[in-house]
């Protein structure tokens, strides 16, 4: 089992900067793919940025330049670093994990075995 928890979010006017931090307990030597998701008002649910074993990274071209995520093994605490935020991103940010190829997970999320409760961006104009 794997817990996640999310923490980081707010309200920021655009061009502003948040970062979201996603700490990961319990069976975290099983996890293959950590990344985060988003569902704004009205929209479908989206992947933003994914963290595979080894380092390698994936962002949404919606977020590419703005957006990085980074992850710090040693304390198992994924992070999304977002700056210059649109009013678009305002959204609810969720942290997942599994062990998956990120890349199948970004086109099929529910094979996410593991959710966090969610944390909401708002970003006005």
């Amino acid at each position: 089992q794997v817990q996640l928890m999310e923490s980081g979010g707010g309200s920021v006017q655009a061009g502003g900067s948040l970062r979201l931090s996603c700490t990961v307990t319990g069976d975290t030597d099983r996890q293959y793919c950590v990344g985060w998701f988003r569902r704004g008002p009205g929209k479908e649910r989206e992947g933003v940025a994914t963290f595979e074993d080894g380092g390698f990274t994936w962002h949404a071209d919606s977020v590419k330049g703005r957006f990085a995520i980074s992850k710090d093994n040693a304390k198992n605490i994924l992070y999304l670093q977002m700056n210059n935020l649109k009013p678009e991103d305002s959204a609810m940010y969720y942290c997942v994990a599994d062990r998956i190829h990120c890349d199948v997970g970004v086109r099929a999320p529910d094979l996410f075995a593991y959710w966090g409760q969610g944390t909401q961006v708002s970003v006005s104009s």
